[in-house]
């Protein structure tokens, strides 16, 4: 799923020279749905198009110089994922860190300082390691939930164009009404000029919100952590491998018949149900409060929203979940 067209006119140079890494091409490989796509849950059948971390990470550079022009912080904005792992979040889980799914962030400074083209791209441009190795630095391209970035709003989007909840005119329509304000304590963040376009956008990015710790998803997930921490501990894969593509991954799993029948297993989940023996899991919740420019957050705005998002946080998620 690629919104590139209506995020800025082209590609620049630099960007494009950048994603031509060898270090970027391989999140061409390493999903957006942290494997669940593989499953056959209709949730995830129904998806319009794949969606890779690459997809995403130059979305999230095109936003950033939309709304910056920055090449610092535009490359950061575009490496912020380039050590993200196969199947993304999952190995999160795998690492016990369901709620945070920060324990594989580690790995992009090095990842950016090894890389011969990326440096060469940098000294050109007159930039360190230091300037794009942290987008956390930049306000614009990510700050602390529920508040806009250019990272939140480029999943925001791809995924409600993805899973068919608005058109890729409706997104577009959306983005058109956003602009750089300043926040509370008069920080930079992206917001609505528009409350329309700001409503329209806070509603759907808690649907997609609810998409990610539905009981498919968080099923699929801590399903495949389980079965990649196995296949680890039966030397049929290395943790080093889960840094490679998902297509090698899943190649090794297909290398040894026991982990070949648990892979097609997983390919063919398409139902959840509750019962003895099924596994509690927790996961993460995300949703989006936006700034309208003059008038405050949606939640302040939106009595229905603010409801909605209450309801949201306080579902314990607490039903044990077996998949069929």
């Amino acid at each position: 799923m690629r919104l590139w067209d209506i995020y800025y006119p082209g590609i620049p140079d630099y960007i494009r020279a950048a994603m031509e890494s060898p270090e970027m091409r391989r999140l061409q490989c390493v999903g957006m749905n942290c494997g669940c796509e593989y499953t056959s849950f209709p949730l995830f059948r129904a998806l319009r198009e794949p969606y890779s971390r690459y997809d995403h990470s130059v979305g999230v550079a095109l936003l950033i110089r939309r709304f910056t022009g920055d090449a610092r912080q535009v490359l950061a904005g575009l490496f912020h994922d380039i050590a993200t792992p196969c199947f993304a979040h999952v190995v999160d889980f795998m690492l016990g860190d369901s709620m945070k799914q920060e324990a594989t962030e580690g790995g992009t400074r090095d990842t950016i300082a090894r890389s011969g083209r990326i440096q060469a791209l940098l000294a050109g441009l007159g930039l360190s390691t230091d300037d794009v190795a942290d987008y956390h630095r930049y306000p614009i391209a990510d700050n602390d939930s529920p508040r806009l970035s250019a990272d939140r709003l480029e999943y925001t989007l791809g995924n409600l164009v993805n899973y068919r909840f608005v058109s890729k005119e409706r997104a577009a329509w959306m983005l058109d009404a956003l602009a750089v304000l300043r926040d509370e304590q008069g920080r930079e963040e992206l917001g609505f000029v528009r409350k329309e376009e700001a409503l329209a956008f806070a509603h759907g990015a808690l649907e997609t919100g609810r998409i990610y710790v539905s009981e498919p998803d968080r099923f699929s997930m801590q399903a495949l952590a389980m079965l990649l921490a196995q296949a680890r501990d039966a030397g049929v894969i290395a943790m080093a491998d889960l840094w490679r593509d998902e297509p090698f991954v899943i190649e090794k799993l297909y290398r040894d018949g026991r982990f070949r029948e648990e892979w097609r297993r997983y390919r063919r989940y398409s139902r959840v149900v509750h019962g003895e023996g099924g596994i509690v899991i927790s996961a993460k919740k995300r949703y989006i409060d936006p700034l309208v420019d003059g008038l405050g957050r949606v939640s302040s705005l939106d009595a229905a929203f603010g409801e909605q998002v209450a309801a949201f946080l306080a579902d314990p998620l607490d039903a044990p979940l077996l998949g069929e």
